[in-house]
C-alpha cells in the first residue's frame, strides 16, 4: 500500500473513530483487521464477477454494526467497490404488527429480536432491488427507531444511490441454523422460557420462522464473518453499555428519569433472555463454518482471525 493511500485510509478511519467515540487505537484495529477483510471482500466480487452478499453475525455488543460501518465506507471510498448495507435491525416487523403477532400466536413475541419478529420479505426486497439498481437508480434502506422501538417513517429512511458490487448484511442471528432436534427445544434455557413459555410453543414458533423464511434470505449469502464473543456472561455486560449509548445519543434522560425505550439493567437481562438459546447455539456451531472468524476477548477487542479458504 502506498503512504499517499494509507494517509487517506487512516484519515477517513479517524473520521469515523471520532463519530463513532471509539478509542484513538481503535486505528491499529482498523488497519490490522478491517482494511484487509474488506480487500478480501472486494477480491470475491471480482472474482465472482457479479453483486455479493456478505452476511455479518455478532452477538449484541461484538461491533458487528461498527465493522459493517467501516467495510462500507472503506469499500465506497478506498477500493472503488460500490457497497450498500443494513441490518436486521432495519427490518423488524413494527410496533403494530408484534401486538398483532403477540395476541395471535404468543406475548413473548411483542419483543423484537429472535426470528418472527423481523419482515423477512422486506429484507429480500432491499437485496433484490439494490441487485438490480443501475446508476442513476435510488433505493431506500429500511431503518428502525429503537428508542421508540418502532420503524422510522420510510421518509426518514436513508437512500443507497447507484449499483451495487456488494451488500452487507449485519445482525445477530444472521446466518443462523434451526434446532434440527426438536427434543433440544423442550428444556428451557432460562427463567424466561421456563416462566413465559413453559409449553414450548413461543420457542417451536421461532424455531420453525429459522427453518423456513429466515434460511430463504440466509442462504443469499456468499460469505459469512462471525464477530464470536467469549461469553453470555460478556454478551449481558457488553449490550447494558449499548443501551447507555443508546440513552446519550438520543438524549432520553430528562430530569434524572428515562423516556420510554430505554431498559433498565434488570430489563436488558430479560431482553438477553430472549436470545439466549439460539446465540449459545451459533456459539458452539458457527465458528466452524464463517468463512471469517474474528475473536473478540473479555476486554472487548478482536483478538485474532481466521480465514477459512
Amino acid at each position: 500500500m502506498s503512504d499517499e493511500l494509507w494517509d487517506a485510509i487512516q484519515s477517513t478511519a479517524e473520521a469515523l473513530i471520532r463519530q463513532e467515540h471509539l478509542p484513538d487505537d481503535f486505528l491499529t484495529t482498523v488497519a490490522d483487521y478491517f482494511y484487509p477483510l474488506a480487500l478480501r471482500l472486494r477480491d470475491l466480487q471480482h472474482a465472482r464477477g457479479r453483486p455479493v452478499i456478505i452476511g455479518v453475525n455478532g452477538a449484541q455488543g461484538t461491533g458487528k454494526s461498527t465493522l459493517a460501518l467501516f467495510l462500507e465506507t472503506l469499500l465506497n471510498q478506498h477500493l472503488d467497490c460500490p457497497c450498500a448495507r443494513f441490518s436486521l435491525d432495519d427490518i423488524y416487523l413494527t410496533r403494530a404488527e408484534r401486538e398483532a403477532n403477540a395476541k395471535a400466536i404468543h406475548p413473548l413475541l411483542l419483543t423484537r429480536g429472535v426470528p418472527g419478529t423481523h419482515d423477512v420479505a422486506l429484507g429480500n426486497r432491499v437485496i433484490d432491488e439494490l441487485l438490480a439498481a443501475g446508476p442513476d437508480n435510488v433505493v431506500p434502506i429500511p431503518a428502525f427507531d429503537k428508542a421508540r422501538d418502532d420503524r422510522a417513517p420510510m421518509a426518514d429512511w436513508p437512500l443507497h444511490r447507484g449499483s451495487v458490487s456488494i451488500i452487507l448484511l449485519e445482525g445477530w442471528c444472521v446466518a443462523a441454523l434451526p434446532e434440527a432436534d426438536p427434543q433440544q427445544l423442550q428444556t428451557p434455557v432460562n427463567t424466561l422460557e421456563a416462566q413465559e413459555d413453559p409449553d414450548g410453543h413461543w420457542r417451536r414458533f421461532v424455531n420453525q420462522q429459522l427453518a423456513e423464511p429466515y434460511q430463504r434470505l440466509f442462504g443469499r449469502l456468499d460469505y459469512l464473518v462471525m464477530l464470536k464473543a467469549p461469553s453470555m456472561e460478556c454478551i449481558l455486560e457488553w449490550r447494558t453499555l449499548q443501551e447507555q449509548k443508546l440513552a446519550e445519543k438520543t438524549a432520553m434522560h430528562q430530569n434524572g428519569a428515562s423516556a420510554a425505550g430505554i431498559m433498565s439493567p434488570q430489563q436488558i437481562k430479560r431482553f438477553i433472555m430472549h436470545y439466549e438459546r439460539l446465540t449459545r447455539v451459533m456459539l458452539a456451531e458457527m465458528p466452524q463454518r464463517a468463512d471469517s472468524l474474528y475473536v473478540i476477548d473479555e476486554q472487548h477487542r478482536i483478538k485474532g482471525v481466521q480465514h477459512r479458504d
